[in-house]
């Protein structure tokens, strides 16, 4: 039966009112049912809290287990497409576990970031962080808060319980060999002037794919991620005298913007004269013309494995790893190069 108002519902009467136990009641509410309970039993005491008005004591409940079901999420930036989907898909695994998360932007990266609460292992239970280095995050978790990282080196990460990484060199690995494909032999290689793991898998990814490929060539521009960036960098690459290359495997589609920006400055059409491929499928890669072929990575993915192996950690479980396949989208950027 609902609640009049006057009285607050307690675990006792959604026990009740669901026909199931009090520790059923707190497996479900606290997030620690699977594996314990069946997935109908704890919808059935959901509804019932739903029904009742229930919440429960957060604050007797901390005190008493010692946590405070809150996470750092940490990201380099809050205004790049990729880690907003990484926040999106945390905070929904977060929410369904009854885990709040805060955000932190340190845009540096490499660090150290600094500590936004007085003492943040004792207002957090543990570390997400996102394209991090895991240095950089010394002062945050101190030597005790769980940490697992995302889109970095697996295994060099000190104190690190876990890594998540999507597979970006298998979406290299498909950009390359659908140019070869198309009979490209001449690239260029738009890469991120970024520090970074994932942009080093990138160079390593490629520069092996072609080095099995006998006629390949490929030369290397580096570019802040910008477009006004990439454009400088491919209009000078491609204005070197010589063989000009016939494909632009860029880092991401923000640096795609700038090869688009550049081969129009130098009377080039895309994709008659040159390709472009990009990295992450942002929504700009169809707001181009022609659209652009990129490698979708899918960030609200990589957020919940990430929170999923961050909470496994917290519970004391072995947290699932493996990588996060990722997948080409050919679009109308990329086709045969043009005959001599």
């Amino acid at each position: 039966m609902p609640s009049s108002g006057k009285t607050r519902p307690t675990s006792r009467d959604v026990a009740r009112e669901a026909g199931v136990s009090q520790a059923s009641v707190s497996l479900v509410m606290g997030g620690k049912w699977q594996g314990r309970i069946s997935a109908p039993t704890a919808e059935r005491v959901r509804e019932a809290a739903r029904s009742l008005g229930y919440r429960p004591n957060l604050a007797a409940r901390n005190l008493r287990t010692g946590r405070t079901r809150t996470v750092l999420l940490v990201v380099p930036s809050l205004t790049t497409h990729f880690f907003a989907g990484v926040h999106t898909g945390a905070a929904r695994v977060a929410a369904a576990h009854g885990f709040s998360i805060v955000l932190y932007p340190s845009p540096a990266g490499v660090g150290p970031a600094r500590d936004p609460f007085a003492s943040a292992p004792a207002a957090l239970d543990g570390v997400l962080a996102s394209s991090m280095a895991a240095r950089a995050l010394t002062v945050l978790r101190g030597d005790r808060l769980p940490l697992v990282m995302l889109d970095s080196e697996p295994n060099a990460s000190p104190g690190a319980a876990a890594t998540v990484n999507l597979d970006i060199a298998d979406g290299v690995r498909q950009a390359v060999g659908h140019l070869l494909g198309l009979g490209h032999r001449r690239f260029l290689h738009l890469r991120a002037d970024v520090p970074s793991w994932t942009f080093e898998q990138r160079a390593r990814a490629l520069e092996a794919r072609l080095a099995r490929v006998p006629d390949g060539t490929l030369v290397t521009a580096a570019s802040p991620v910008t477009a006004d960036g990439g454009r400088a960098a491919v209009e000078a690459a491609l204005s070197v005298p010589g063989p000009r290359p016939t494909a632009v495997v860029c880092d991401d589609d923000m640096l795609a913007v700038g090869a688009y920006k550049a081969a129009r400055r130098l009377g080039l059409r895309v994709p008659r004269d040159i390709s472009v491929t990009g990295v992450d499928d942002q929504v700009l890669a169809k707001a181009l013309e022609p659209e652009l072929t990129t490698v979708r990575l899918d960030a609200e993915l990589t957020g919940e494995r990430g929170m999923e192996a961050l909470l496994a950690v917290i519970d004391g479980r072995a947290p699932v790893t493996r990588d996060i396949p990722v997948e080409l989208v050919v679009r109308g950027s990329t086709a045969p190069p043009p005959r001599a």
